[in-house]
């Protein structure tokens, strides 16, 4: 990956953007394509849009969502401890020991997690698990008075990790569910607009993808796509205590995930399979049964319907402070979706 795609990458990953508070994470992505979209729109719910080609008749919508997982004040006590809950999912017990920024109108403010020493506990106490109410946001201050004046219910944060490099093509960051999916949308765009289109391409960053598809769900409706592609991390199976005969034999670093389902439409599966194998793009494939928990759900059911199709980003250790990425990967997504839109015709038949 070159390194000013890099640097995009990870300035959007470090920039918080839990679910309702997307906003200075939406304004990196609008500014990357500012320049190389025929024109950038947002919406009331927060989605971003940019679109190329749009006086085309036929619409063709990508999505990744710009939100992540997170946490948000709920309770200040008369000491000053901040108790909270859960934006979107995440399991309680990682959160034991790390930072945390959060996010108000005032500044960023650091806190850490705390929980009850393990020599103060009790045989029984030790045995419980993690919950949201046996642990604690210390921000340093002495009083709720003190603590309301730099934190109020309803601050969301996210924990303070930040982007690194492991190994030569690998990352590690906080959010990369979905930001990398954003990053993707807002670097396919930048490709196409160099390009010959006979379709409108409408890339969206969606918000609160992680409590219920929200952003695609409107953003579909705006759009009215005929046909559109959400891009989102998938499981992979090349990590101890995962199944291949549950989830597939899925790695980092072997290409970007088709995934064939319900959820997809045959002519476009088709469509994406032919392109890498003209584009020379390994490709993995993944199994959904039912309903896949992204936004293409969404895209899919979107008025009288829409031809959908979703390619997965490879991601160890999803919805935890330090998801692994490649950066290979990301590349060869975006080879991939750039082959098969710039090669869509005025109009398609995507009837099965």
């Amino acid at each position: 990956m070159n390194k000013n795609r890099e640097k995009f990458l990870k300035k959007l990953l470090n920039t918080p953007s839990p679910s309702g508070f997307e906003q200075p994470a939406a304004k990196i992505f609008r500014k990357r394509v500012k320049g190389h979209a025929d024109a950038i729109e947002r919406d009331v719910h927060g989605n971003s849009y940019a679109i190329l080609n749009p006086t085309a008749k036929f619409k063709f919508m990508l999505a990744g969502h710009i939100d992540e997982i997170g946490l948000m004040i709920t309770h200040i006590d008369t000491k000053g401890f901040l108790y909270v809950a859960q934006v979107g999912g995440l399991d309680s017990t990682l959160l034991v020991g790390q930072r945390v920024t959060i996010l108000n109108a005032k500044a960023k403010v650091l806190g850490v997690v705390g929980r009850k020493a393990i020599h103060l506990m009790t045989s029984e106490e030790s045995r419980e698990p993690v919950t949201m109410e046996n642990i604690w946001i210390d921000i340093g201050v002495n009083n709720k008075k003190e603590a309301s004046k730099m934190v109020a219910v309803g601050d969301p944060m996210v924990i303070d990790v930040g982007y690194k490099r492991l190994g030569k093509d690998k990352i590690i960051a906080r959010g990369c569910d979905d930001k990398a999916g954003a990053f993707i949308v807002a670097e396919v765009i930048r490709s196409l607009a160099k390009k010959n289109l006979k379709v409108s391409v409408i890339g969206v960053a969606t918000v609160q993808e992680e409590i219920g598809l929200r952003g695609a769900t409107t953003s579909a409706y705006n759009v009215n796509p005929d046909a559109g592609i959400a891009i989102d991390v998938s499981f992979t199976s090349d990590h101890p205590e995962t199944n291949p005969n549950k989830i597939g034999d899925i790695k980092i670093g072997k290409g970007p995930i088709l995934h064939r389902g319900p959820n997809i439409n045959p002519v476009l599966e088709h469509g994406l399979f032919a392109t890498a194998k003209r584009r020379k793009i390994n490709c993995q494939v993944a199994a959904e049964p039912q309903a896949t928990g992204t936004d293409a759900d969404a895209i899919q059911l979107v008025h009288g319907g829409a031809a959908t199709g979703l390619i997965g980003i490879p991601n160890r250790y999803m919805h935890t402070p330090i998801e692994v990425l490649s950066l290979k990967d990301l590349d060869n997504i975006i080879k991939l979706l750039v082959g098969y839109i710039e090669t869509l015709p005025a109009s398609q038949d995507f009837r099965p």
